[in-house]
């Protein structure tokens, strides 16, 4: 599709891609209308090249097709076209137009980055993040052969842009409270029970008729997540007004009937530029200072933003394209059939946590980190297997996000680069931070025999293959001092193997 005012005037154009769609940033913000043309691509490719959830799928789409409209109602010429790849996108734009120049902002991708190189787009340096890879890459050289560590990251990051600060000194005199944010699920969520669901307008029914040929997985869009920017901007005041002053305390919490609890959903805004972290974080940053949200959970809200996420961002890119390829721990097994298959589980956290990803396409940090990759991560799953599904699942997937979370951190297969211990537990940690273990068939208290709990099985397992490698850990000495204490090893290894059997054939 192609549209816009026909102009045949020669103009330079600005490439926007999928995940830049913001007019503050990049190349477009140096452009006013009529100074130059947009192009935007639905590359088939990209949509054929996993097999994506119906949300993520709608949620990029429809952002693109608002964003168009919304730059021709502001007096862009706009081309929108669809095409069999983004190369052939341009190459057609390039024949029908014959632009002066073609300019981008910097993609969010190491290929993204190699193709626009390969077509002669002129590079606008990103300014999508608060901090550009060039300067974590700086800030890492500065480190002096020291360990990276987020928390160091995110000290420098507080200090140099200003959040919840009080000059040189971090605002109540510490720099963070996360101690005092790992609380376990409360009794009655104080927060808000619903939040602002939008509806599909026109543009958006459009594409989930146009996507309905493709081999997508997931319950389709309903208006959940918003696809312009007014939606963005309407869900970042509801978070900061009504939800954020309950963040802190138990953002690591997990509930059978509230997949959200307290967490924001801003991330994919974020990754597709309907909102930039500077006005996310400068609202929260007013709250605060307005008395209206507590420090635990505006400390803790900010160092998600500016710590983890841009330290997620700046370790992509210094240790891209090799980082693809990790496997410190060795791991062969495919994705369960649960992932994949629509098969049905009896493990309450597990079927709870993926039924949520069906509905949403989402699930929040803990989730991801210590239910689904916890799991894989026990069981032995290859990194690739999981990163693609979890960027093709997750609204706010993408390469970027997913190389670090899933290969530094859940799946430990980056030798510890990342984190100084794998994030492997058992059945105890789950029930103590979630209400998943009442009813479920498991008891998360055994390690072997019918009604064990696969995780706390499997917990002990890990620690049994990888006891070589993990000895010399100080943070996993008292784990394998505990393995070594077991009376039952041989019954939990012919357990785990059961277990793991049962989990490839989707019988478990």
């Amino acid at each position: 599709m192609v549209s816009g005012t026909g102009s045949n005037d020669r103009l330079p154009t600005v490439w926007v891609l999928g995940d830049q769609l913001n007019r503050s940033m990049g190349a477009l913000a140096t452009f006013a209308p009529g100074d130059a043309r947009v192009l935007l691509v639905e590359s088939e490719a990209k949509l054929a090249s996993k097999r994506w959830h119906r949300q993520r799928a709608h949620l990029v789409i429809g952002a693109m097709r608002h964003f168009a409209a919304e730059l021709e109602a502001a007096g862009y010429d706009v081309d929108l076209r669809r095409a069999p790849s983004l190369s052939t996108g341009l190459d057609a734009h390039r024949r029908e137009h014959d632009p002066t120049a073609v300019h981008a902002m910097e993609p969010a991708s190491w290929d993204g980055l190699e193709m626009l190189r390969r077509n002669d787009v002129e590079l606008v340096r990103s300014d999508q993040f608060l901090c550009h890879y060039e300067e974590f890459a700086a800030w890492s050289a500065s480190r002096e052969g020291r360990r990276l560590r987020m928390e160091d990251f995110y000290h420098w990051q507080r200090r140099r842009l200003g959040y919840l600060m009080d000059g040189d000194e971090p605002v109540e005199g510490r720099w963070n409270f996360d101690a005092e944010n790992r609380e376990p699920p409360p009794a009655s969520p104080p927060w808000p029970a619903s939040r602002p669901q939008g509806r599909l307008d026109d543009i958006d029914r459009a594409v989930r008729d146009d996507l309905a040929a493709l081999d997508l997985w997931g319950a389709p869009d309903s208006g959940v997540w918003a696809t312009a920017r007014r939606g963005a901007l309407a869900r970042l005041r509801s978070f900061v007004e009504d939800v954020l002053p309950h963040f802190g305390p138990h953002e690591d919490a997990m509930l059978a009937e509230d997949a959200r609890l307290a967490h924001s959903q801003l991330s994919p805004y974020m990754n597709i530029g309907l909102l930039h972290p500077r006005e996310v974080c400068d609202a929260v940053e007013d709250a605060y200072r307005a008395g209206a949200v507590p420090i635990a959970s505006a400390e803790g809200f900010i160092r998600q933003v500016i710590g983890w996420r841009e330290y997620v961002w700046g370790v992509y890119w210094l240790w891209m394209p090799g980082y693809r390829r990790r496997n410190g721990l060795s791991a062969r097994r495919p994705l369960p059939p649960v992932f994949t298959a629509d098969a049905e589980t009896d493990m309450r956290c597990v079927s709870i946590t993926l039924a949520n990803v069906h509905e949403h396409g989402w699930a929040h940090h803990i989730q991801r980190l210590m239910i689904l990759g916890n799991l894989c991560l026990l069981a032995g799953v290859r990194p690739t297997e999981l990163v693609d599904w979890m960027w093709a699942g997750f609204v706010d997937g993408a390469e970027w996000v997913m190389l670090p979370n899933v290969v530094g951190m859940a799946l430990h297969a980056d030798g510890g680069r990342m984190a100084t211990k794998p994030y492997a537990a058992g059945g105890a940690y789950i029930d103590r931070m979630s209400d998943y273990c009442g009813g479920c068939r498991f008891d998360r208290t055994k390690r072997v025999g019918d009604d064990a709990c696969p995780f706390t099985t499997l917990y002990w397992d890990f620690l049994d293959r990888h006891a070589d490698t993990f000895e010399s850990n100080h943070r996993m000495a008292q784990p394998v001092r505990g393995l070594r204490r077991l009376g039952d090893l041989d019954d939990v290894r012919a357990r785990a193997r059961e277990v793991l059997a049962m989990l490839d054939a989707g019988e478990l």
